[in-house]
């Protein structure tokens, strides 16, 4: 378990001299939630400006005041009962040893409706589940507890993760909004982790990416998205859309947030439903020790990059392709032409401040983005009974669930018969075929070769490119995303979205969210969050929803 002393937590970040001093009075810091960091938190408690249970509180009353009334964003379905107690406990801790627990002490962390966590139902967003309250904790909530953080609640999420919609059939769900403005969707499937993370309701969350859950409602919520390589989170305890393309990841108001919750997230599970395999295939045994985990995944003794992290020298190959493209006509949508141009803006700052930005070009581009699908069609059936046959629920099988009478009709989408020969053909090419297909594509854009292998030119540490080539649709519709968001799934490679810019279009009132997205080498999380970091200090974009101010 990690310890972290008070000297050493004020001494590491520069915010005090060391607390032992007796000719120091450290001035107590109060905690106010809105925009909080994990360091602010931290700071509060440690100069003793609020306890644990006043911060979590504090949060508590933002939740009744915003999410079910005022704005009314609908962004979360549960609150953990003992979340009180569990901030109580952190602070008899505190108070007798000195010490944070962890490096998540104390932060409230809101996971995604569909991730099993104990005194709280796990329900994916449907009314058919509410009764599924699940026996322990998933991997990562576990790991979470044990580096101090707590589990706020739970947020809504479009049903079952089925898409980029925000809406979801449980009593407490319903549509959520988009804290930016109120008339405009959120964003999915992780749509009220973004939501409340980004009106401040909780510090930090979790949502799952399938394909572009993470990176879209970040998108339009600005914030910091990280979908992981797969295979470096556990899967344990997570309601499943698509195993071979499904991870969790971070949601954060900060890049370095969400590189300290990514040390709590990820580390080896030995579970059979950890999807931990040792190689890429779908089919490859599981891991069978920490050390094969850490090796094989190359696994940092942290994600957080060092303090004298910059841009300088950073290579970053642009995909001009990936931009918002016109019509037929050669005319670019109001959404594509702001897109763009907010692109362009960060490529300009990301130069001068010294990274080296380069346009280049991923072969086969359209035909992976045109020819491939996701595999949630071919793999929720089956995984989904997997799961719930682990479970107390009174369904235990997709078909229980389908015959229940309480699905919403896009359910019945997925019940596919995996013996037909249309099924097995297309599982084939979107597993056995896409996957060293895409790869191979972006490892050669990556690594700047030729056919043959040969260097063409220097290395990139990353691409770049938009994450969505629409802003927030009306409330209720799903969101233009394009299928930019597919690189990642595709490949199982690391994408990290972050805000670029604000932009004031003719269909709202108020300024909305762009995104830039980075890619990198699979297991190369490290690098994202060096650029991540370093590229949000000089590009400070993010803006505090209007409708979600301080109590």
């Amino acid at each position: 378990m990690l310890l972290i002393s008070l000297s050493g937590f004020l001494t590491a970040c520069n915010d005090s001299k060391d607390s032992n001093s007796a000719s120091e009075t450290i001035q107590p810091v109060p905690f106010n939630p809105v925009e909080a960091s994990i360091a602010d938190v931290h700071q509060s408690i440690q100069t003793k400006g609020a306890t644990c249970v006043q911060i979590m509180q504090s949060y508590l009353d933002r939740i009744q005041a915003y999410d079910k009334q005022g704005p009314t964003l609908n962004s979360i379905i549960s609150v953990n009962p003992t979340a009180l107690k569990d901030a109580k406990d952190l602070d008899d801790y505190y108070a007798s040893t000195g010490k944070l627990k962890g490096a998540l002490h104390c932060v409230t962390v809101l996971p995604k409706d569909n991730i099993d966590a104990i005194n709280m139902a796990n329900t994916a967003g449907s009314k058919a589940l509410i009764d599924n309250f699940p026996q322990d904790d998933a991997y990562i909530i576990k790991n979470i507890k044990d580096h101090g953080g707590i589990i706020l609640g739970k947020a809504n999420l479009y049903e079952f993760a089925f898409g980029f919609g925000g809406s979801s059939s449980h009593k407490n769900g319903g549509q959520t909004k988009n804290a930016y403005d109120l008339s405009k969707g959120p964003g999915g499937s992780s749509a009220g982790t973004g939501a409340a993370i980004n009106a401040s309701l909780a510090l930090i969350g979790i949502g799952t990416d399938t394909g572009g859950s993470i990176r879209i409602p970040s998108s339009l919520q600005g914030l910091v998205g990280l979908r992981p390589s797969l295979r470096l989170v556990s899967q344990d305890g997570i309601i499943p859309l698509a195993p071979t393309q499904d991870t969790a990841g971070p949601m954060c108001r900060k890049a370095v947030d969400c590189a300290i919750l990514m040390d709590s997230m990820t580390g080896f599970d030995h579970s059979a439903s950890s999807n931990q395999r040792n190689d890429f295939d779908r089919l490859a045994p599981l891991l069978s020790t920490e050390s094969e985990y850490k090796t094989l995944f190359s696994v940092p003794t942290s994600y957080v990059p060092t303090a004298d992290n910059n841009l300088q020298g950073k290579r970053i190959g642009l995909v001009r392709a990936l931009y918002a493209q016109p019509n037929n006509a050669g005319v670019f949508t109001e959404d594509g032409q702001l897109i763009n141009q907010a692109m362009d803006q960060a490529v300009a700052k990301l130069t001068a401040a010294g990274a080296i930005v380069e346009e280049v070009t991923i072969d086969d581009l359209s035909t992976i983005l045109s020819t491939y699908s996701s595999l949630s069609s071919y793999e929720f059936k089956i995984s989904l009974t997997d799961y719930l046959k682990t479970t107390r629920s009174i369904f235990q099988s997709y078909t229980d669930l389908q015959n229940s009478g309480l699905m919403i009709s896009s359910f019945n989408n997925y019940d596919r018969d995996s013996s037909a020969q249309s099924f097995i053909e297309g599982y084939h090419l979107n597993t056995v075929v896409r996957a060293p297909h895409v790869r191979g594509s972006l490892n050669k854009a990556l690594d700047h070769t030729d056919a043959t292998g040969q260097l063409t030119g220097t290395s990139y540490d990353a691409l770049a490119y938009p994450t969505m080539h629409a802003l927030a649709p009306n409330l209720g519709r799903s969101p233009s995303a394009g299928t930019n968001n597919r690189l990642s799934p595709f490949s199982g490679f690391p994408a990290l979205s972050m805000p670029a810019a604000q932009v004031v279009a003719s269909t709202s009132q108020y300024p909305m969210n762009v995104n830039i997205e980075f890619i990198a080498r699979e297991f190369d999380e490290p690098t994202l969050f060096k650029i991540a970091t370093a590229f949000e200090q000089i590009n400070p974009v993010r803006q505090t929803p209007v409708h979600t101010p301080a109590l």
